[in-house]
């Protein structure tokens, strides 16, 4: 892997122009999939498919690590597409899928970066969570403890720095029939990829033996989008 990729990465994670491309190049072909969601060309000669939790925190720390540069320089020119899918592990990971998927596919990559970037914040309240928030989490209707989870970890507020209100998250968490079919498409696309753990890559329809990290996985896309 050569030097100048890097520095060339290196400036567009920090908003550099790619020269002869548009601003936006393919970062606002915006799909929703079947299971996911998929940004970039979808005829790009390198189809990158993340399995991912909210409430992995190695998830959190690959988003960290790679979103400036598979974007700006991977899915911008049209060198990959790349779609995100749920492995569910939890409740509170079904209800940050909830969250993240409200609203036209379009608001899905910005909103799944946002709640990235926010475990942290959320772990922590989780983990402070008094005996009577937890006692709301499991109790109610379904929309009803999913709604008392995302307030309790502070998803409605998340969410308003990404132009939502509390209607439209209410609506979105009490959907119960697409809690349902996230968690079935969940296992149907963990076994018909073999995925165990995440975040793990499938790459042109082959899933990647041991590689779970930004600096591994770019490895093997730049060899593939760029040699």
């Amino acid at each position: 892997m050569t030097g100048k990729f890097f520095i060339g990465a290196a400036a567009l994670a920090l908003g550099a122009a790619v020269p002869g491309a548009s601003v936006q190049g393919w970062l606002n072909t915006v799909v929703e999939t079947d299971g996911g969601h998929r940004m970039g060309d979808p005829d790009a000669d390198v189809q990158l498919i993340e399995f991912v939790s909210y409430t992995c925190p190695h998830c959190a720390s690959f988003e960290k690590a790679s979103e400036g540069i598979l974007k700006l320089g991977y899915i911008h020119e049209g060198r990959i597409g790349v779609e995100i899918k749920h492995l569910i592990r939890d409740k509170a990971d079904l209800v940050a899928a909830l969250t993240t998927r409200c609203g036209p596919p379009e608001k899905f990559f910005g909103n799944h970066t946002a709640m990235m970037i926010a475990q942290d914040q959320w772990f922590a309240k989780g983990r402070a969570a008094s005996p009577a928030q937890r006692t709301r989490w499991g109790s109610g209707t379904r929309a009803q403890q999913y709604q008392a989870m995302a307030s309790d970890l502070g998803f409605y507020d998340l969410m308003a720095t990404r132009g939502y209100d509390a209607t439209e998250l209410d609506a979105c968490l009490a959907d119960t029939v697409e809690a349902d079919a996230i968690r079935d498409r969940s296992t149907r696309d963990a076994d018909a990829y073999g995925i165990t753990g995440t975040p793990s890559f499938v790459v042109n329809g082959a899933t990647l033996e041991g590689v779970h990290s930004w600096p591994t996985l770019n490895a093997r896309l730049y060899e593939l989008a760029y040699d």
